[in-house]
Order: C-alpha cells, then structure tokens, then sequence
C-alpha cells in the first residue's frame, strides 16, 4: 500500500512540474513583454499571472478560495503584508490580488528555469544577506509606491518552516509604509504548507484559502512607532489564520 502511494505521489509531482512549466513558457511573453515595453501597461502582465495561476490550479486540484477581496479600494497602492510557508503561495497571491503589484523577492528564485526569468522581470529582487542590496531594494519599492502601483512585501523574511502561525516580522515593510504614508492590507494565505511543505516537494492537492484583512492607515504613525505598527499587523495577521483554519 506504501509502495502505491509513493508511484502515485510521484505520478502527481512530476505532472505538477509538466503544468507548472509548459504552461508558463506558453504565457511567457504575455507575463514578461507589457513590463518590458512600459509598466502603463503592466496589468496585461498580472493577467498572464492570473491566467497561468488560474490553469495552475485547475489542472492540479489545488483549488483557491478568495476572500475579503471587496476590501481592496479601487485605485488604491497598499503594501499587502502576507505570510510565507510554501511555493503554492505564488498563484493564490496572482488570484487573489485584483491589481497589478511587485513583490520583493529573494535573489535564489532567479536561479529557477523560466521562473527565475518571470522573477527578474515581475519583481524587486534584494539579496537578504547584503545591506547594500537590502537598501536598493527598499528604495526601488518606494519608487513603485511613487507610481500608484502596489507592493506584497513577506515580512517574515522566508518560508515559515516552524510550528508557530508567524515567524516574527522584519521591519522594512513598515518603516516603508510610514515613510510613503501607504495604508497596510494585510493577507493571510492558509493550508498551502500542508499541502506543499517549506523545503520539500511532498505535494498533494486540496484546497487553499486566501484572506484579506482591512487595510490599516499608516499616515499618523511617526517612525519611532515602527514596532508599534509592526506589532499591530503581526497581530491582526495571527488573528485571520485563527479565525480562517481549514
């Protein structure tokens, strides 16, 4: 019986991998060429994502439930705060996310056939163990927030590989908010680690949520009160995945 379900385990892994790249090079110049030319027209790009992310799910039985998304104001940039525990974060951010956004990313996806060329493009890379490269980072975020596009920022630094909800939160994402006065939405996505475990590739299908919180105003908090702020989202992100397990 132990045997079979390795075959089958492998069966699966092996054609999640097949989806996963055939898909992506098939919408490869619709997720990197409307970047390439101008970000004017960047939301053809999250459309690539979202339509990649959509196949990604159907034809794996990973299925992703939404929900909160109708606090998400239109015509708004946040700095959407999310949790970290498996790869299979990536298509229900693209789902869930109704507007175009750039992530900040570790500079090892880079290395991922295809993908790491999506990464190149789509997000702000830093690498985490390099000051220098930490501060570019947090500038050229900035930047975007200056254009009215969002940013998805992981504040735990990594894929949560604890027993603990939350791994305790860097500070760059809210020293960010307060310095550009952009309000904080922040997301939970729940389930994806069980199903696809950090540092693995045991993988199986299921279903995964993905909640948006209310957006928090930064505009009144000085930057003596990062912690305060930081503390404040740590809190309201511990809350939806209490309140929102499978």
């Amino acid at each position: 019986m132990k045997l079979i379900q390795k075959i089958i385990s492998k069966i699966y892994l092996i054609w999640v991998i097949t989806v996963f790249s055939v898909f992506m090079v098939i919408l490869l110049p619709l997720i990197i060429l409307p970047l390439l030319i101008s970000s004017r027209i960047g939301m053809l790009t999250f459309y690539g994502l979202k339509i990649w992310s959509w196949i990604f799910s159907q034809l794996n039985f990973i299925y992703y439930k939404i929900e909160g998304r109708e606090k998400i104001r239109k015509g708004q940039s946040y700095i959407y705060t999310c949790n970290h525990t498996s790869f299979l974060d990536a298509p229900g951010i693209a789902l869930g996310i109704p507007t175009q956004f750039r992530p900040l990313a570790k500079k090892e996806l880079k290395k991922i056939p295809v993908f790491g060329l999506i990464i190149r493009v789509v997000t702000v890379v830093v690498d985490r163990s390099s000051t220098e490269s930490r501060q570019a980072s947090l500038k050229k975020l900035k930047e975007i927030l200056d254009g009215q596009i969002s940013i998805l920022i992981f504040p735990e630094g990594t894929q949560n590989r604890t027993n603990k909800p939350l791994q305790p939160f860097f500070s760059g994402a809210f020293r960010t908010a307060i310095e550009t006065k952009t309000p904080i939405l922040p997301m939970v996505i729940i389930n994806a680690g069980k199903l696809m475990p950090p540092g693995t590739f045991d993988l199986r299908p299921g279903r995964i949520k993905v909640v948006f919180g209310d957006e928090i105003d930064c505009s009144n908090y000085s930057m003596q009160e990062v912690n305060e702020l930081k503390d404040r989202v740590f809190g309201v992100m511990e809350e939806l995945l209490e309140k929102n397990k499978i």
